[in-house]
């Protein structure tokens, strides 16, 4: 099996997990960093026996079969397009634009060069998430009814990055939106979406909320119901359940360790874990995987740049939604 030659765009805190999970691989190498911080670029670089070179002579080095895109939102679309005309495979991290109707132009790029793009919806790898949405697809739980998702932050992000964020729907939910597609198996066709500044005034007066539920329903009747909050007091929550006509099926949050104490006061666990390059540490070593097994069999990378369309059409309706106070009406089949 020969060694799969990556080239990596972007050294920070996200660049920096998939550069050191692809250089911890026996089947793959982190050929070249690239970065706006030459510090950062250089650090990763030392680490994984990468050098340090520009995005231009990364995609022009012909001995590197593909590229990761950690940079910001804003250069996405951009690079992707620059990565598969260049005759490279692409993984890049959500989301392609918060614009849809770049996604499209970026998306007719791709399919004119068959080059595979994976998005980075990384929580579909998560081990228990996936092994839920494998015995869902299996009948366990009969047919779907509801889907639950529950993702909580421990704290607020800066202002700074909220005021360019998107917006939490576009930004956080984002991610929540896609498991839902995932689990339900079914396209929503309505959106509706509830926002507050609960937690910290500053994003409101941003123009964006911390804290928002969203309803979805699909064709056939089934609902999704979406919880977020930029504030979680005891960790990083992040839970999901689906309730059918057989039962139910649910994954619960990851904790520091499995130790519980029972004593007069009752039962106690050890706090869940407090950040996501922790709770989703496998799942960016299994989407990783996935991307490999996708260039190598030469077969669709999932989720695909379609997914990450999508995705950001029903975080757009619910921006609509939260704005309005009325239900939007999507339809992701024709897209």
């Amino acid at each position: 099996m020969t060694t799969m030659r990556f080239g990596l765009l972007g050294a920070g805190r996200i660049g920096r997990i998939h550069g050191l999970n692809v250089a911890a691989r026996a089947d793959a190498a982190l050929v070249a960093v690239a970065d706006a911080s030459n510090e950062a670029a250089s650090a990763l670089a030392a680490v994984t026996g990468a050098h340090v070179a520009g995005i231009d002579a990364i995609l022009a080095d012909a001995s590197i079969d593909a590229i990761l895109i950690c940079t910001p939102t804003d250069t996405h679309a951009d690079l992707i397009e620059a990565a598969v005309s260049a005759g490279k495979a692409v993984f890049c991290e959500k989301p392609v634009d918060l614009d849809a109707q770049r996604i499209r132009r970026c998306l007719k790029v791709v399919a004119q060069t068959g080059k595979p793009l994976m998005i980075g919806f990384n929580r579909r790898f998560d081990p228990s998430f996936a092994a839920l949405e494998r015995r869902l697809r299996a009948g366990e739980a009969g047919a779907i009814e509801i889907v639950s998702v529950i993702s909580r932050d421990p704290s607020p992000p800066p202002v700074e990055y909220v005021s360019r964020s998107g917006g939490l729907f576009r930004d956080m939910m984002i991610h929540d939106f896609d498991m839902a597609r995932f689990l339900l198996a079914e396209e929503p066709v309505e959106v509706f979406a509830l926002g507050s500044a609960l937690v910290d005034p500053a994003i409101g007066q941003a123009g964006d909320v911390d804290t928002a539920a969203v309803l979805m329903k699909t064709a056939s009747g089934r609902i999704a119901q979406i919880s977020n909050s930029r504030r979680a007091t005891y960790g990083y929550d992040q839970r999901i359940e689906v309730h059918g006509s057989k039962g139910m099926l649910r994954a619960g949050n990851i904790h520091e360790t499995t130790v519980e104490s029972a004593t007069v006061a009752g039962f106690r666990a050890d706090p869940v874990q407090n950040f996501f390059l922790e709770r989703y540490a496998a799942a960016y070593r299994a989407e990783l995987e996935a991307f490999i097994a996708a260039c190598r069999g030469g077969t669709a990378a999932r989720p695909s740049g379609l997914d990450g369309l999508k995705a950001q059409i029903l975080a757009d309706a619910a921006t609509e939604s939260a704005r309005t106070g009325k239900p939007v009406t999507v339809a992701l089949e024709a897209n």
